[in-house]
Protein backbone atom coordinates (compact mmCIF):
# COMPACT_ATOMS: atom_id res chain seq x y z
CA UNK A 1 0.00 0.00 0.00
CA UNK A 2 2.85 2.34 0.87
CA UNK A 3 4.52 1.67 -2.51
CA UNK A 4 1.25 2.32 -4.33
CA UNK A 5 0.78 5.64 -2.52
CA UNK A 6 4.36 6.72 -3.33
CA UNK A 7 3.91 5.72 -6.97
CA UNK A 8 0.63 7.65 -7.28
CA UNK A 9 2.19 10.68 -5.59
CA UNK A 10 5.10 10.60 -8.02
CA UNK A 11 2.74 10.36 -11.02
CA UNK A 12 0.69 13.28 -9.67
CA UNK A 13 3.80 15.44 -9.25
CA UNK A 14 5.03 14.64 -12.74
CA UNK A 15 1.70 15.46 -14.35
CA UNK A 16 1.10 18.71 -12.46
CA UNK A 17 4.67 19.99 -12.78
CA UNK A 18 4.52 19.69 -16.59
CA UNK A 19 1.71 22.20 -16.98
CA UNK A 20 2.46 25.66 -18.22
CA UNK A 21 0.42 28.81 -17.72
CA UNK A 22 -0.68 30.15 -21.09
CA UNK A 23 -0.74 33.90 -21.59
CA UNK A 24 -2.73 35.20 -24.53
CA UNK A 25 -1.62 38.34 -26.31
CA UNK A 26 -4.81 39.73 -27.71
CA UNK A 27 -4.16 42.24 -29.24
CA UNK A 28 -0.41 42.04 -29.85
CA UNK A 29 2.49 43.58 -31.77
CA UNK A 30 5.71 41.60 -31.40
CA UNK A 31 8.79 40.39 -33.26
CA UNK A 32 12.39 39.29 -32.93
CA UNK A 33 14.61 42.36 -33.17
CA UNK A 34 18.09 41.17 -34.12
CA UNK A 35 17.08 37.74 -32.75
CA UNK A 36 15.91 39.13 -29.37
CA UNK A 37 12.21 39.07 -28.43
CA UNK A 38 10.58 42.51 -28.76
CA UNK A 39 6.96 43.21 -27.70
CA UNK A 40 5.24 46.56 -28.03
CA UNK A 41 3.56 47.93 -24.92
CA UNK A 42 1.42 50.32 -26.96
CA UNK A 43 0.05 49.54 -30.42
CA UNK A 44 -2.40 51.17 -32.77
CA UNK A 45 -3.28 51.37 -36.43
CA UNK A 46 -4.82 54.13 -38.48
CA UNK A 47 -6.35 54.20 -41.93
CA UNK A 48 -6.30 57.47 -43.86
CA UNK A 49 -9.17 58.56 -46.12
CA UNK A 50 -7.10 57.40 -49.15
CA UNK A 51 -6.90 53.87 -47.53
CA UNK A 52 -3.19 54.13 -46.60
CA UNK A 53 -2.46 52.19 -43.42
CA UNK A 54 -0.03 52.95 -40.60
CA UNK A 55 0.53 50.34 -37.88
CA UNK A 56 2.58 51.46 -34.90
CA UNK A 57 4.13 49.55 -32.00
CA UNK A 58 5.92 51.31 -29.15
CA UNK A 59 8.05 49.92 -26.32
CA UNK A 60 9.59 52.61 -24.13
CA UNK A 61 11.70 54.87 -26.37
CA UNK A 62 11.58 52.39 -29.28
CA UNK A 63 9.01 52.50 -32.06
CA UNK A 64 8.22 50.43 -35.16
CA UNK A 65 6.10 51.96 -37.93
CA UNK A 66 4.66 49.89 -40.76
CA UNK A 67 3.25 51.98 -43.63
CA UNK A 68 1.15 50.34 -46.34
CA UNK A 69 -0.43 51.58 -49.57
CA UNK A 70 -3.85 50.10 -48.70
CA UNK A 71 -5.78 47.93 -46.26
CA UNK A 72 -6.17 45.12 -48.81
CA UNK A 73 -5.41 41.66 -47.41
CA UNK A 74 -2.23 40.70 -49.25
CA UNK A 75 1.59 40.80 -49.03
CA UNK A 76 3.39 44.14 -49.50
CA UNK A 77 7.09 44.15 -50.37
CA UNK A 78 9.52 46.66 -48.85
CA UNK A 79 12.49 48.41 -50.43
CA UNK A 80 10.61 49.39 -53.57
CA UNK A 81 9.10 52.82 -52.81
CA UNK A 82 8.42 55.39 -50.09
CA UNK A 83 4.73 54.49 -49.71
CA UNK A 84 5.08 50.91 -48.46
CA UNK A 85 7.85 51.03 -45.90
CA UNK A 86 8.95 50.01 -42.42
CA UNK A 87 10.88 52.10 -39.96
CA UNK A 88 12.30 51.68 -36.49
CA UNK A 89 13.64 54.37 -34.24
CA UNK A 90 14.82 54.76 -30.70
CA UNK A 91 16.07 57.55 -28.49
CA UNK A 92 18.99 57.68 -26.09
CA UNK A 93 18.93 61.00 -24.28
CA UNK A 94 18.64 63.65 -26.97
CA UNK A 95 19.99 61.36 -29.72
CA UNK A 96 17.49 59.79 -32.13
CA UNK A 97 18.46 56.79 -34.27
CA UNK A 98 16.29 56.06 -37.34
CA UNK A 99 16.35 52.90 -39.44
CA UNK A 100 14.08 52.62 -42.48
CA UNK A 101 13.32 50.97 -45.77
CA UNK A 102 12.71 52.83 -49.02
CA UNK A 103 13.55 52.71 -52.72
CA UNK A 104 16.53 50.31 -52.95
CA UNK A 105 17.06 50.65 -49.17
CA UNK A 106 16.42 47.69 -46.91
CA UNK A 107 14.12 44.80 -47.65
CA UNK A 108 11.28 42.74 -46.28
CA UNK A 109 7.57 42.25 -46.41
CA UNK A 110 4.36 43.00 -44.55
CA UNK A 111 1.31 40.78 -44.96
CA UNK A 112 -2.18 41.81 -43.93
CA UNK A 113 -3.97 38.56 -43.09
CA UNK A 114 -7.19 40.13 -41.80
CA UNK A 115 -8.74 43.57 -41.77
CA UNK A 116 -11.96 43.32 -39.76
CA UNK A 117 -14.05 46.37 -40.58
CA UNK A 118 -16.79 45.50 -38.06
CA UNK A 119 -14.44 45.00 -35.09
CA UNK A 120 -12.04 47.70 -36.38
CA UNK A 121 -8.93 45.52 -36.02
CA UNK A 122 -6.06 44.54 -38.29
CA UNK A 123 -3.82 41.45 -38.17
CA UNK A 124 -0.82 40.23 -40.09
CA UNK A 125 2.87 39.42 -40.17
CA UNK A 126 6.06 41.27 -40.99
CA UNK A 127 9.79 40.93 -41.40
CA UNK A 128 12.26 43.54 -42.54
CA UNK A 129 15.84 44.74 -42.54
CA UNK A 130 16.03 48.53 -42.17
CA UNK A 131 19.08 50.72 -42.77
CA UNK A 132 20.46 53.58 -40.67
CA UNK A 133 21.37 55.93 -43.52
CA UNK A 134 22.94 58.47 -41.14
CA UNK A 135 25.09 56.02 -39.19
CA UNK A 136 28.48 57.22 -38.04
CA UNK A 137 31.42 54.81 -38.15
CA UNK A 138 30.76 53.55 -34.61
CA UNK A 139 26.96 53.26 -34.92
CA UNK A 140 24.81 50.33 -35.91
CA UNK A 141 24.22 50.24 -39.70
CA UNK A 142 21.02 48.16 -39.82
CA UNK A 143 18.39 46.40 -37.75
CA UNK A 144 16.42 43.24 -38.54
CA UNK A 145 12.93 42.35 -37.41
CA UNK A 146 11.89 38.74 -38.06
CA UNK A 147 8.87 36.60 -37.16
CA UNK A 148 6.85 39.78 -36.60
CA UNK A 149 3.16 39.60 -35.79
CA UNK A 150 0.49 42.23 -35.29
CA UNK A 151 -2.75 40.67 -34.09
CA UNK A 152 -6.10 42.39 -33.70
CA UNK A 153 -4.47 45.81 -33.41
CA UNK A 154 -7.22 48.46 -33.00
CA UNK A 155 -7.81 50.63 -36.09
CA UNK A 156 -9.00 54.23 -36.11
CA UNK A 157 -9.66 56.42 -39.16
CA UNK A 158 -7.07 59.20 -39.20
CA UNK A 159 -3.81 60.45 -40.69
CA UNK A 160 -1.90 61.49 -37.55
CA UNK A 161 0.35 58.42 -37.13
CA UNK A 162 2.12 58.65 -40.46
CA UNK A 163 5.82 59.39 -40.13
Amino acid sequence: MKKCFCFLSLIFLLVTSCTEDVKFNNPAFQSLKDNVFWRAQIYEAQIAPDDKVTIKGTMGSEQVLLNLASSEERTYFLGLDNVTRASYYYEIGSDVFLFSTGPNIGEGQITITEYNIEDKTISGTFKFKAVNSNAAANEKKNVSFTEGVFYKVPVTPSTTLEN
